[in-house]
């Protein structure tokens, strides 16, 4: 049986504290054997601040794969890199929560000399290549299914998780955004019970679609744009949903982010998507970029993205659905003393 996500974290983590507290020259010598290499160097300045797997890296990298394979091995051995599981691949990422505070300083020290290697720039050429191949890929895949997007999503899904994700919303002067809103059907419910809807997603063809099914509502306005740069004004919105569409978004946390920026003080994020799994058969149907989040993934990117900690609840299976679970997760914005006051 393999190790849990959270094994292969916590043993990658703890590789360089390993090493005895007072073996500070052992320390040092790691240190800079890890960062004595061009190839490391090129791939931690790489994963600092991008996940990916290893035939990405090959490709931003332009090496052989036992090459790259190589050097990831000695650096998660070393603590640098975190390791975790998608399906039956490993995505690997810099570990700069649990860095050992002498690799960090001399990590510093050695991006700074990177910034004009010509393979460097070559590699941030290559990285922001395979990023625009990714999003060309996602628009692809909903241009081909907005006309079968509903029947495809119910039965992968069910449809009781749209109803949870509405009670927990609902006052009726409330401006609310459905991020990642698809062809409308999530919009369709909650435009007769609120003051107004703003729906955002990057597929031309799936706003087509909600367009013609949201005639009718006045009070939707519909606008593309991307998750990680909403086409949405600073505390414009009481609330904002992300329902299926988290698993989408190359970097979950930015998404998260501008969820907060837009949500006025004490103003509610509400996220409904899969929980972990391993189903290749269902990421590659629904097109999705991962393999779902466990509630303390979840409750880390909401943090990080400044939305506080979320509570986080598994939702009752629909028993027609033949998808993974789903998980809703929620979390008000903090209120400082002065708004507060104001209100008051």
């Amino acid at each position: 049986m393999s190790k849990s996500g959270n094994e292969k974290r916590s043993r990658s983590a703890a590789a360089l504290r390993s090493v005895p507290e007072g073996s500070q020259p052992e320390r040092l010598v790691h240190c800079l054997e890890s960062l004595g290499d061009a190839t490391r160097l090129r791939l931690l300045h790489l994963l600092e601040t991008q996940e990916l797997g290893v035939v990405e890296i090959c490709e931003v990298l332009q090496l052989p794969q036992s090459t790259v394979s190589r050097h990831i091995k000695h650096l998660v051995e070393r603590g640098w890199l975190l390791r975790r599981g998608e399906g039956t691949a490993n995505i690997y990422s810099m570990d700069r929560e649990h860095a050992d505070p002498t690799a960090t300083k001399f990590w510093r020290l050695s991006r700074e000399q990177l910034e004009h290697w010509p393979a460097v720039e070559q590699d941030r050429f290559r990285l922001a290549a395979l990023l625009r191949h990714r999003r060309r890929g996602a628009r692809s895949f909903f241009a081909d299914k907005a006309e079968a997007w509903d029947r495809l999503r119910n039965e992968i899904y069910g449809t009781d998780f749209e109803i949870s994700a509405c009670s927990a919303l609902l006052p009726s002067d409330w401006v609310v955004a459905d991020l990642g809103c698809g062809t409308g059907r999530l919009a369709e419910e909650l435009a007769p019970q609120i003051k107004q809807v703003i729906a955002v997603d990057h597929s031309e063809s799936m706003l087509a679609q909600a367009r013609r099914r949201l005639a009718e509502h006045e009070n939707v306005d519909l606008r593309c744009g991307e998750m990680e740069a909403l086409p949405v004004a600073d505390h414009a919105v009481d609330a904002a949903l992300m329902v299926l569409s988290l698993s989408y978004v190359e970097a979950p946390r930015a998404a998260l982010a501008e969820m907060r920026r837009i949500l006025r003080p004490g103003g509610r994020g509400v996220v409904v998507d899969l929980t972990r799994h391993d189903r290749e058969d269902i990421r590659r149907v629904m097109g999705q970029q991962g393999w779902g989040f466990s509630a303390d993934e979840m409750k880390e990117h909401f943090e990080q993205a400044g939305l506080g900690t979320p509570h986080c609840r598994i939702l009752p299976p629909d028993p027609h659905a033949k998808g993974p679970a789903l998980m809703l997760a929620t979390a008000e914005t903090m209120v400082s003393s002065r708004e507060r006051s104001a209100r008051e």
